[in-house]
C-alpha cells in the first residue's frame, strides 16, 4: 500500500480514536452520575439501575471498539495494515475503505461467522442465521 493511502487511513484511525475515547470518558462520567442519583421509589431504583447496566454495556462495547481500532494503528506502525491476521492475504481495498479497523479478509471473517452460527455463538451473523433457517424452511411447493 503507498504511504499516502496509508496516512490517509492513518488520520482517519486517529480520529476515531479520539471521538472513542471521548465517548468512554463521557459515558464513565454519565456512570458516575448515575450512580450519585439517589433513588425515592422501588420505579426510580429500577430505573437507575437499567441506566447504569445500560451505560457499563455501551462502555465496554465502546473499549471493545477502540482495542479494533488501536490495532489497526499498530498496524500502521508495524507495517501489516491490510494483511488478514488469518490468512495473511492483502485485504480488499474497499472493505478497508469502509472498515480500516477489520483484521481479516472477507473469506477469513465468513468463515470466523460460520463457525460461530455453528457453535450457536451470537455475533454479527444472528440475523444472517435467522434468514438462512427462514431460507431454508421455504421449498418449491410453498412458493
Amino acid at each position: 500500500m503507498d504511504k499516502e493511502k496509508l496516512d490517509a487511513f492513518k488520520k482517519r484511525l486517529e480520529a476515531r480514536q479520539r471521538d472513542l475515547r471521548q465517548a468512554i470518558n463521557r459515558t464513565a462520567q454519565d456512570g458516575r452520575d448515575a450512580v450519585l442519583e439517589s433513588a425515592q421509589d422501588i420505579g426510580d431504583r429500577a430505573t437507575n439501575s437499567y441506566d447504569k447496566e445500560f451505560l457499563f454495556h455501551q462502555s465496554n462495547n465502546e473499549r471493545q471498539f477502540l482495542q479494533m481500532v488501536e490495532g489497526a494503528l499498530d498496524g500502521i506502525r508495524d507495517g501489516v495494515f491490510g494483511q488478514c491476521v488469518s490468512c495473511g492475504n492483502e485485504i480488499n481495498p474497499k472493505r478497508l475503505e469502509a472498515v480500516p479497523w477489520t483484521r481479516h479478509c472477507i473469506a477469513c471473517q465468513e468463515k470466523l461467522e460460520q463457525g460461530r452460527d455453528a457453535i450457536g455463538l451470537p455475533g454479527q451473523n444472528m440475523l444472517s442465521r435467522e434468514r438462512r433457517k427462514w431460507a431454508g424452511s421455504l421449498t418449491a411447493s410453498s412458493l
